[in-house]
């Protein structure tokens, strides 16, 4: 299938960059199929604009960037219109265990003639040790991964000795899920477990303390953390971002502050996750 011709945005819709894909923001739903951007749509060309914004200073001199839990790979698309078509090299990498999304964006990939971009349909696992994938890679992204996808992301960033790492986490289930497991065993050990005694405490705060805990580790294998809020996404309650960049050695005071967390929540079970 040849590559679609180049596009020039409409004159009328400044807010669209020089050299973007039309073709692309009409799949993302950014553009209606006539090319027009609606009030909607342009609240949400901003909201990816946002986000752009953060990963871009990342990718200077980078050479591969894998998007973790890809989904469709929108955010890769974006990432690769946007600051890396136009480079002689540079490589956008999504891994997603559905092999019918995968396929997808294998074709929209060859449809829009971004050839340095390459999908994987294959498990956590597999992404940890598979040959198809560069011993190191340069940036990993994980947008919205559910629950434990973040960690995975975060295991195969480390495993990978990954430069930089974002995330936006979404769904956090697995603490809250622990803490209320041994609720009553807590409640006879520290007057701190009134934090989590009522379910909706015991939700937010284990989501709370499961973005706190991954900070940590990332600390723990020598990455700068900044925690910093999307303003702008209104259409997710999960709008926290972390950017992780390795500057220097492991850190052994931030495994132990999540070593001492981990034991006085009476989630310690949790070690092998957040304390490695």
């Amino acid at each position: 299938m040849s590559p679609m011709k180049k596009q020039n945005p409409p004159a009328a819709i400044p807010e669209i960059r020089p050299g973007q894909s039309i073709e692309l923001l009409k799949e993302l739903h950014i553009l209606t199929r006539d090319g027009k951007l609606n009030q909607d749509s342009r609240r949400k060309l901003k909201q990816v604009y946002h986000l752009a914004q953060f990963i871009e200073p990342l990718l200077y001199g980078m050479e591969t960037l894998v998007d973790h839990g890809a989904g469709k790979s929108y955010l890769g698309f974006i990432l690769y219109d946007l600051y890396i078509k136009e480079r002689a090299s540079g490589d956008v990498i999504g891994i997603e265990t559905r092999t019918e999304l995968v396929e997808k964006s294998r074709e929209l990939a060859a449809r829009l003639g971004f050839p340095r971009m390459r999908f994987l349909a294959c498990t956590v696992e597999d992404s940890l040790t598979s040959r198809e994938l560069p011993a190191t890679v340069d940036v990993v992204t994980a947008l919205h991964a559910c629950n434990t996808a973040t960690d995975d992301a975060i295991r195969f960033a480390l495993t990978r000795q990954a430069k930089h790492v974002v995330l936006v986490p979404c769904c956090q289930a697995e603490v809250a899920a622990t803490m209320r497991a041994r609720k009553n065993e807590s409640l006879g050990q520290t007057p701190l477990s009134e934090l989590w005694r009522h379910p909706i405490h015991t939700r937010e705060l284990g989501s709370h303390l499961t973005n706190v805990l991954r900070c940590l580790l990332l600390e723990s294998h020598g990455y700068d953390v900044t925690v910093t809020e999307l303003v702008g996404w209104e259409h997710s309650m999960k709008n926290e971002l972390i950017i992780a960049s390795k500057r220097g050695a492991p850190r052994k005071n931030a495994r132990e502050r999540a070593e001492a967390i981990l034991r006085e929540f009476n989630i310690e079970e949790l070690a092998p996750r957040f304390a490695y």
